[in-house]
């Protein structure tokens, strides 16, 4: 008998986590680190929503609440979805989750059988494939190339499906990318998706973090049938600065709506009931502050663009969404770092965090092993040191 599951040995270890915990030791011991790995907002939670969080405690709402979520927070999610998608969904459609991530793996342990086949395209959030190996799916994956900035084409899409494909893990705007699918891209992908019967998660948790003309556009809006064949994943995280309070949602087709929140109402119950009610708040309030922390990264992206682009050996697809951009080191890889030759992007980004301690993901966890990822979610001054270091090793190599 073996000690652990078999489905445990389809994980992939983390291809950051030694990196990331080198970082971490070296700021513990004092050193100046410029950490570019960051998911999440610099920015602090909105006080009105920290406050109707106390508001939460002092009138004791720290009960149990329903699993799929406060009846509240789940039309409030109906009216965000009808006011910025231009979606109509009843509450019990609505799951509240421990997060967008808990979402997602709902909706993989709900539709996968297993050996069913998901296609991802790459770039890609790390956690994507793990979450379908875990729930007994097969990734597919389709790369997305520079030349059409890291956006996958129709075609790609129809040549990927086969008898056994059941899902379209689809994210826009894109984690590491940055990528914004336009409307017409949107509707082409979703054209192929109709044709071949299968369902799409939608990612759309960046979804107010976009900067250039291209306005992300839901999957569930281009058509009746489209609709019901897509489950939406979004939450309060990235939009309101909220990632320690772990609040995502999903909206989906009636069954699939029930089929995850009974599973749920076994897995973990409710999602946090204090946390439900500061993003009940978020999204009833006004998005000044949605506004202002959308204004600061604009001005990081144009300030980090402009920096590499007097940078030699490498250069960055533009983002238009997010707070991600891949640069393009592949022009690094055979040159030297003292004696460490350089061959791919964990080597750069090793050999960054010891010489010039830069801390950067690197693109393999992702699918693209020619670039790293960086964030523009820590503060200008540190960003452009950050960019400058990065600079100055490259200079440094033979």
């Amino acid at each position: 008998m073996t000690r652990l599951a078999k489905r445990m040995g389809t994980i992939s270890p983390s291809l950051t986590l030694s990196i990331s915990a080198k970082a971490k030791a070296m700021k513990a011991a004092g050193e100046d680190v410029v950490n570019f790995g960051v998911g999440e907002p610099d920015f602090s939670t909105p006080e009105h929503i920290i406050a109707a969080a106390k508001d939460a405690l002092d009138r004791g709402y720290t009960k149990y609440t329903p699993s799929a979520g406060l009846i509240e927070l789940r039309r409030a999610i109906c009216s965000k979805f009808r006011r910025d998608n231009g979606l109509d969904y009843e509450p019990s459609q609505i799951i509240v989750s421990n997060g967008a991530k808990h979402s997602i793996f709902n909706v993989c342990f709900a539709l996968l059988d297993e050996g069913d086949e998901v296609i991802i395209p790459a770039p890609y959030w790390l956690t994507y494939p793990e979450v379908v190996k875990c729930c007994g799916g097969v990734p597919v994956i389709v790369e997305g190339h520079k030349n059409t900035g890291f956006k996958i084409t129709p075609q790609q899409l129809r040549d990927a499906i086969t008898e056994k494909t059941k899902l379209f893990i689809f994210n826009s705007p894109c984690n590491p990318t940055g990528a914004v699918y336009s409307e017409g891209e949107v509707r082409a992908l979703a054209k192929v998706c109709e044709e071949a019967g299968i369902f799409v998660l939608s990612d759309e948790i960046y979804e107010k973090l976009v900067y250039g003309s291209t306005k992300p556009f839901s999957f569930a809006a281009c058509s009746p049938k489209m609709k019901d064949m897509t489950i939406t994943v979004n939450g309060v995280s990235k939009t309101y600065a909220m990632t320690g309070w772990r609040i995502g949602y999903l909206a989906a087709p009636p069954d699939v709506a029930r089929a995850i929140d009974s599973f749920q109402s076994h897995a973990t119950s409710n999602a946090n009931s204090i946390a439900q009610y500061a993003a009940l708040k978020a999204l009833n309030s006004p998005e000044a502050s949605v506004e202002e922390m959308v204004a600061r990264f604009s001005r990081r992206r144009l300030a980090m663009i402009e920096r590499i682009s007097d940078m030699k050996d490498v250069y960055v697809i533009i983002p238009e969404g997010a707070f991600y951009a891949m640069l393009v080191v592949s022009d690094a890889y055979g040159k030297c770092f003292g004696s460490r030759k350089i061959a791919n992007s964990v080597d750069f980004a090793d050999c960054l965090l010891d010489a010039a301690k830069v801390a950067v993901v690197p693109g393999k966890a992702f699918g693209a092993d020619d670039c790293v990822r960086l964030s523009y979610s820590l503060s200008m001054r540190d960003m452009l040191e950050g960019l400058d270091r990065i600079d100055a090793f490259l200079m440094s190599l033979n």
